[in-house]
């Protein structure tokens, strides 16, 4: 009779697993009738102490401890760190490009200025310089570093700033010797001149000033001491 309520399910299941009632079937035949709970059960003969067995709902959820979670089961995947929290890669700092004509041409300036006023056997020696470093450049034969110092270099002197200019011409004749022996001798001397130059124009500047002060006093009128 019990047979009839059991539903059919996986014929595969061990030995102690608990049948499966149909909650439909037990319905339909009315079930069995359940003992009143105002009756006494009567004890075992045998002495032994009754132990209550637990009956297993339908469809209720076996006992054990709760599954993991999916989330904590899961290995982290590579690359799912977020965008915060990664270090940012290091990529090769590309070195803005140094031109030749923002250092040649300020030179060849500097140069014509002190045309008339140095001798030209002077003035022919660094043309001839400044060609070798042209020479040089142009063919790939000056490093990074050299470029840098020059393009400095050529800032301090249309700026005369004339010692800084020095300073830089002796760090390149002691650091880069090799690439710049030929030619730095022609922008050492053209630094000098350019300096002089400059010294002799702010003489006779201040010269013809004193000359047009003198110039406009009043004649005749004297000045206390």
């Amino acid at each position: 009779m019990a047979g009839l309520y059991v539903k059919p399910g996986n014929k595969e299941r061990g030995w102690n697993d608990p049948p499966q009632f149909s909650y439909g079937l037990q319905t339909q035949a009315g079930g069995p009738k359940r003992t009143p709970l105002t009756k006494r059960v009567a004890a075992p003969q045998d002495g032994s102490p009754r132990v209550p067995t637990l009956e297993t709902s339908p469809g209720a959820p076996p006992m054990g401890p709760p599954p993991l979670s999916s989330k904590a089961s899961r290995p982290p995947f590579v690359g799912s760190c977020p965008p915060s929290s990664m270090e940012p890669t290091n990529f090769p700092v590309v070195e803005s490009e140094i031109l030749l004509e923002d250092v040649l041409r300020p030179l060849e300036r500097a140069l014509e200025d002190c045309r008339g006023h140095t001798k030209k056997q002077v003035c022919d020696d660094i043309s001839r310089r400044l060609a070798l470093l042209q020479e040089q450049w142009a063919g790939g034969k000056l490093s990074m570093p050299v470029k840098k110092r020059m393009a400095l270099l050529v800032q301090e002197l249309s700026s005369h700033q004339w010692d800084a200019a020095d300073d830089i011409h002796r760090s390149l004749m002691v650091d880069h010797v090799t690439e710049v022996s030929q030619w730095m001798v022609g922008v050492k001397r053209l630094i000098a001149e350019k300096r002089s130059l400059s010294s002799e124009e702010e003489a006779n500047e201040e010269k013809s000033v004193a000359t047009t002060e003198q110039n406009q006093t009043v004649p005749g009128i004297q000045h206390d001491p």
